[in-house]
């Protein structure tokens, strides 16, 4: 049985950040240390979400993206106002978790979010328990999407669910992996 090697940024969170956040953060126990559990990336289809042709093309770009499968997520409740009903597909979604979760983080740090255009750092989207969202407004930054095929530009939201319960240290972790967040006086400044 051959070893595989441990993706990029899952060794540098284990060789350098773990213990930089224990030492900044004065933290006793190892489980305080905050660390990734997951990531969801959700993909809202809107109006084009009952035609199958978009809807099996949106499919195929997301698992690209994503390398898994992405559920098809269904409304709960209808809506008169939006001509929804309920049981009508409305969006796609992929939970990442163990390798292919760091993957796809190397991948969005590293490869997607420098080609985002007249990019100036991501706003901090923390939820108070040091979890992180935040929306892509273009599928087309990644590499695995071929912008000749693409029919509509569509967004996606993804989410960090990060372990360790503070805003602080979670955007600790997320700086010491090299995630391009806006500084706080950027932040409060120009959105």
């Amino acid at each position: 049985m051959e070893k595989t090697t441990k993706p990029r940024l899952r060794k540098i969170y284990d060789e350098q950040v773990r213990s930089r956040l224990k030492n900044d953060f004065n933290l006793g126990n190892v489980m305080q240390i905050p660390r990734l559990k997951k990531i969801t990336v959700n993909m809202g289809l809107g109006v084009e979400a009952k035609d199958k042709r978009h809807l099996a093309a949106h499919t195929d770009e997301l698992s690209k993206i994503t390398s898994q499968k992405p559920m098809l997520q269904h409304a709960r409740k209808s809506a008169a106002t939006f001509k929804l009903r309920q049981g009508d597909p409305v969006g796609l979604k992929v939970t990442l978790r163990g390798e292919r979760m760091w993957y796809f983080l190397d991948k969005l740090v590293n490869v997607a979010i420098p080609r985002i255009r007249d990019f100036n750092g991501i706003k901090p989207g923390f939820d108070r328990r040091g979890n992180f969202t935040f929306g892509l407004t273009d599928q087309t930054i990644f590499p695995e999407v071929k912008i000749d095929k693409v029919t509509r530009q569509q967004g996606m939201d993804v989410c960090l669910t990060i372990s360790g319960g503070s805003d602080d240290l979670s955007r600790a972790m997320l700086e010491g992996l090299g995630f391009p967040l806006k500084r706080k006086a950027q932040a409060k400044g120009k959105a």
